[in-house]
Formats: structure tokens, C-alpha cells, sequence
């Protein structure tokens, strides 16, 4: 019988054949090797592949973990979004906006000899394919990698987020699985980039009407809080349009709203150059 290995049945073979110790010790040329190799050759030098393979790993935990197929995963994946731009020469899905180049005035439009140009935040969307626990951690491995900017970062975990939370954008479905959405939620606020302004106001503001209505923690809303302080002057209207909790006496959280501002006003306070008295 002739089994033909690709992406959705390489981390199977490969645990199994590890599970019937089918070693190069034993045998020379053993399916061990074989897979590996077949690993290294193909499935991680290829983008997709790499994705679709880190996916099959979570129904074969703990052998995909122990036998390091989870890791290589991520490190391929991570690496390859951590590239220059100019390098990218596989496929991708990026369907969000139109890259300058397509406005129809770019010398690349009219010259067919040049390339596109590749947008940074390439690789967003097909992350937005992996589940919360494992986007967490090629987040986490692509930050490590310290070669992507906090904007491009942001504007993965918007992405992701539109994708996965169901009505984020209009305001939260009201018929989901809390625990698993306040996870994601949570998560979300835990992987923002610590510089100041790389992610929207908006979408802070976003995050924080689903984090109250999802009963997140207070960690991660007095964090939002905090953040959207430092950008409050961006909010609009609609943005600060918070729903009360049930029972309130008001449609819209006016304390919340409060709250914000004068945790801006504390903020600005304090980032505020002193005046010098002259003479000092």
C-alpha cells in the first residue's frame, strides 16, 4: 500500500511511526527519517503548509509537542512573517485593501518586469485560519523575533479578531459560547504591543464593550481603560456609545465614559511638561 504524505496526514504518520519505533537504529531509510526529512524539505519551507500542519498538531498533543513538530511549526511561521518584504515569494491571502501598487499610478502597475509590492502585513490574514491557543503562540514567537513593528502587530490582532469574535464589529452576538469568546478577548488584550498608538482607539474601544459584555477580567479592562486614556482624543461618538449593564437607569455606561476621561486627564497630567520658572 502507497500512502502519499502532504500536510493534513504528516504529523499522524510521524507519530505513529515514533509510536511503532520505527528508528533509523533499526532499520536504515526507517519512516522516521523518511518524514523528517519530508519535514524539513517541504512542509516547513512552505507557508501554507506550515499553517495547515500546526493545525493538525492539536488533535495529536502531547506526541506532536514532545516530537517538536509544534515548534518547528511555529519557528517556520514566525520566521517567514518576520522576512523582509522583498523576499516573500510564496502565496498568500490578503483580501483587507489594495496595496499602492494597484492604484493604476505605481511604475509597478505598468511595468511587468517588476514585482508587486508585498504589503507588511501580508500574513495577517491567514493566521486569522489557526485557533486562539495556537495564534497566541506564533504571536508570541513572531514578538520574540522583535522584526515586526507594534502596528503591523495590532493590525494582525484586529484582523484576528473581526474574524473570530462573532458581531464584533456591531457590537457582540448575544447567543455565544462566553468562556470560549472571553478567552479569546482576553487573550487579545494580553498580546496588544506595549508601545502607545499602534493599535486604533476604535478598536480599544471595541475590545472593551466585548470584554464588559463577556465578563472578562478586571486585568484586562482596566488595562484597555488605561490604554484608551492615552488615546482618548481619537474616540469618536459612536466609539464611546458603551452599553450599560442590565438594570442600569441609562442606555449607554455614562460612567464608564467618565471614567475614561478623567483617567485621561490623570494621564495627561502627569506627561505634561512642567513649565520652568526662567531663571531657574
Amino acid at each position: 500500500m502507497t500512502v502519499t504524505l502532504n500536510a493534513y496526514n504528516v504529523v499522524a504518520a510521524r507519530c505513529a511511526a515514533e509510536y511503532l519505533e520505527m528508528y533509523e537504529t533499526i532499520e536504515k531509510g526507517n519512516l522516521i527519517y523518511k518524514i523528517d526529512v519530508f519535514l524539513n524539505s517541504s512542509i516547513f519551507r512552505s507557508w501554507k503548509d506550515s499553517i495547515i500542519v500546526l493545525q493538525t498538531t492539536k488533535s495529536l498533543l502531547p506526541w506532536s509537542e514532545e516530537l517538536k513538530v509544534v515548534s518547528h511549526c511555529l519557528d517556520s511561521i514566525a520566521s517567514k512573517a518576520s522576512i523582509d518584504t522583498s523576499k516573500v515569494e510564496w502565496s498568500y491571502t490578503y483580501n483587507r485593501k489594495k496595496i499602492a501598487s494597484e492604484n493604476g499610478n505605481s511604475p509597478q502597475w505598468n511595468d511587468a518586469r517588476k514585482p508587486q509590492m508585498v504589503p507588511k502585513d501580508w500574513w495577517v490574514e491567514d493566521l486569522c485560519e489557526l485557533p486562539i491557543d495556537l495564534y497566541k503562540r506564533v504571536i508570541v514567537t513572531i514578538k520574540t523575533k522583535g522584526r515586526v513593528s507594534g502596528d503591523v502587530i495590532g493590525e494582525a490582532l484586529n484582523a484576528y479578531t473581526l474574524r473570530r469574535l462573532p458581531g464584533f464589529s456591531k457590537g457582540v452576538n448575544q447567543n455565544i459560547d462566553f468562556v470560549k469568546y472571553r478567552s479569546l478577548v482576553e487573550t487579545i488584550v494580553w498580546l496588544l504591543p506595549t508601545e502607545k498608538g499602534v493599535v486604533s482607539c476604535s478598536f480599544l474601544l471595541r475590545l472593551l464593550r466585548a470584554a464588559i459584555f463577556l465578563d472578562c477580567g478586571e486585568t484586562e479592562r482596566n488595562e484597555l481603560m488605561r490604554r484608551i486614556a492615552q488615546q482618548l482624543p481619537e474616540a469618536t461618538m459612536n466609539d464611546l456609545l458603551i452599553r450599560a449593564p442590565p438594570g442600569e437607569a441609562t442606555v449607554y455606561d455614562v460612567d464608564m465614559v467618565q471614567n475614561l476621561v478623567e483617567e485621561f486627564v490623570t494621564h495627561s497630567s502627569q506627561t505634561e511638561p512642567v513649565d520652568r520658572i526662567p531663571g531657574e
